[in-house]
């Protein structure tokens, strides 16, 4: 098994009460530690807007220009969104973009694409929100120019969403056959067949049965479009709380709650702790946690990435992670 990680950017209330000035500071701090530590990967969120609620005063910041930063200041660890918002860019000017961060970092970069779902932040910075199909049908032209430009060098598409006539990308990425693609999200007529063709990745969870059941979706897809489904790595993120005792893990959890509670106010903070309190998050000591994985590991489960609310003001959590976790799922 496989272990990434998110680094904090504010997307989910998670630098509060942290000065503006020193959000780079953490940020590249966490992404040192995990470039130092047993993680493959790094990964941020693709948003302009918090969640669970939108805020006029905290930051989220931006998902590429993190993409370049950490290609520079780290040297192992690869590179990852989760996910990309296929609609937010031209997938031609995203494609010339991500090579460009690919050569900066010496080929560490991934691709995580959908696409995307958060109405607020659509509506504010004038992308309207379009039905799902058109969303897809975006994501499906998007990928194919990706692709193209990653394997030729140029990108040609006359689509109904995207046209570009001979975009040449240049430098290609160092990475042979391009940048690896992870198709996120689990729609099963359309994301999931995306996915099938041109994914080297999957992102989607849910419960074990559900995980299951996706699974089998994308296996007939690659089946009657003729790729290897054994091929594809699928993942999963996990919302992660880890103590050495259940004690230590209630005191985790409340100190995440009492840090968001006065940005969201009582049923947001409840919703937010929901996500926490799921059967399907990976909270609980290590022992705990690591049973839970290993079931998903049993069905198929190849890469598991981790978002720690607390780590922007407490690492031991990802310590444990590291020293007891990682290592007994490897």
């Amino acid at each position: 098994m496989r272990f990434g990680m998110f680094v904090p950017q504010g997307w989910r209330h998670d630098l509060v009460g942290i000065e503006p000035a020193e959000h780079w500071e953490a940020m590249r701090g966490l992404a040192e530690f995990a470039d130092a530590g047993p993680w493959e990967s790094i990964w941020v969120y693709d948003h302009f807007h918090t969640v669970p609620v939108p805020s006029d005063t905290e930051a989220t910041h931006e998902a590429w220009t993190l993409m370049s930063a950490y290609a520079a200041t780290t040297s192992r660890v690869r590179l990852g969104q989760m996910c990309t918002c296929m609609s937010y860019r031209n997938p031609a000017y995203l494609a010339k973009v991500a090579a460009t961060v690919d050569v900066i970092s010496g080929g560490r970069v991934e691709m995580g694409i959908g696409g995307g779902w958060y109405e607020h932040e659509w509506r504010a910075y004038g992308y309207g929100f379009p039905p799902v199909p058109e969303r897809l049908a975006r994501l499906r032209e998007g990928v194919d120019i990706m692709h193209q430009a990653w394997t030729t060098g140029t990108a040609t598409l006359d689509g109904e969403h995207y046209q570009v006539d001979g975009a040449i990308v240049r430098p290609l990425p160092l990475q042979e056959g391009g940048i690896p693609i992870w198709v996120a999200g689990a729609g099963e007529k359309v994301t999931l067949k995306i996915a099938a063709k041109y994914a080297s990745y999957t992102n989607f969870a849910g419960s074990p049965e559900e995980f299951t059941h996706k699974s089998e979706v994308l296996r007939g897809h690659c089946e009657r479009l003729g790729t290897d489904f054994d091929a594809i790595t699928r993942s999963s993120n996990f919302n992660t709380v880890v103590g050495v005792d259940e004690a230590d893990v209630e005191r985790r959890l409340a100190a995440i709650e009492a840090r968001v509670a006065p940005f969201l106010g009582p049923q947001k903070t409840a919703d937010y702790l929901a996500d926490f309190r799921s059967p399907n998050a990976a909270v609980g000591t290590p022992a705990q946690v690591i049973a839970k994985l290993e079931e998903r590991r049993e069905l198929g489960l190849g890469y598991v990435i981790s978002y720690f609310p607390e780590a922007a003001y407490d690492r031991s959590g990802l310590e444990l992670w590291a020293s007891e976790v990682i290592p007994a799922l490897q």
